[in-house]
């Protein structure tokens, strides 16, 4: 690889393998993410697509592999350095507070950019007060960027399942993040749903510059929104290219087709 296409790699996982007891959940996975690009992981239940997400944002430590982030190599990502370092996660089950308002929920993403410490929080004068504006606006853009200003004081268990996705994408976008990880970001939507909800992939792509990385089993959405899609099986890579190539790609077809492996 040259100098020139190294510089555009974010991540990169290389040899991953991750196990749980006797289970293999992961086998020597490796492949990249590019500054920029939406990258998609697919492939049938329980082919190892979350426990990536969860090694990346070190929720799950490997046994083997490095990840290196923006130059830097390690062994295991720690969830700490991760938000840090710029990674924010959405979860494939919703987790939100849902006796708290939509605007309270999506602040608590703004932890990351407090530097203020606790008693100046406290006080809520001078510094952390200016801190506090500077959050509560960009906040406040982040809800009309995703057109949601009409349930900003909603408690979110009030709204609806497609509404919850769309605050939670919002909670992890307070972060400004420079990698998002989606974890199923579009199951159990309505096709309605999913339409507005690629829209806002694409815009935080496009408008915030945000790399982004998705779990998706809607193959028509992946083939839409995705540069380059990654595809596991069984724990292990059996492609990798762009939409076009892993379309055609005979290995993936018949892990879809649930064809036996002799």
């Amino acid at each position: 690889m040259n100098d020139r296409a190294q510089d555009q790699i974010l991540l990169e996982v290389d040899a991953i393998s991750l196990s749980f007891g006797g289970v293999h959940a992961l086998t020597d996975v490796s492949f990249d993410i590019r500054k920029g690009e939406v990258r998609s992981i697919i492939g049938p239940n329980g082919a190892g697509k979350s426990s990536m997400l969860n090694v990346i944002n070190g929720f799950y430590h490997p046994q083997q592999g490095t990840i290196t982030y923006q130059g830097q190599k390690r062994s295991q990502m720690k969830p700490h350095e991760a938000a840090r370092g710029g990674i924010a996660r959405t979860f494939q089950n919703i987790a939100l507070f849902r006796g708290m308002s939509t605007l309270d929920n999506i602040m608590t993403g703004r932890n990351t950019q407090m530097s203020k410490g606790l008693f100046w929080q406290a006080l809520r004068i001078g510094p952390a007060l200016r801190e506090e504006i500077e959050n509560r606006e960009f906040v406040e853009h982040v809800i009309d960027f995703l057109e949601i200003q009409a349930i900003r004081k909603t408690p979110v268990g009030k709204l609806p399942y497609g509404l919850q996705k769309r605050v939670e994408l919002g909670r992890a976008l307070a972060a400004e993040p420079t990698l998002l990880l989606l974890d199923e970001p579009m199951a159990g939507m309505n096709l309605e749903e999913k339409e507005d909800m690629s829209r806002f992939i694409l815009e935080t792509n496009e408008e915030f510059g945000t790399t982004i990385a998705l779990i998706e089993h809607d193959m028509s959405v992946v083939m839409d929104i995705s540069d380059r899609v990654v595809v596991l099986d069984y724990g292990r890579k059996i492609a990798d290219g762009t939409p076009e190539e892993v379309r055609a790609n005979q290995s993936v077809i018949d892990a879809y087709l649930g064809v036996s492996h002799d």
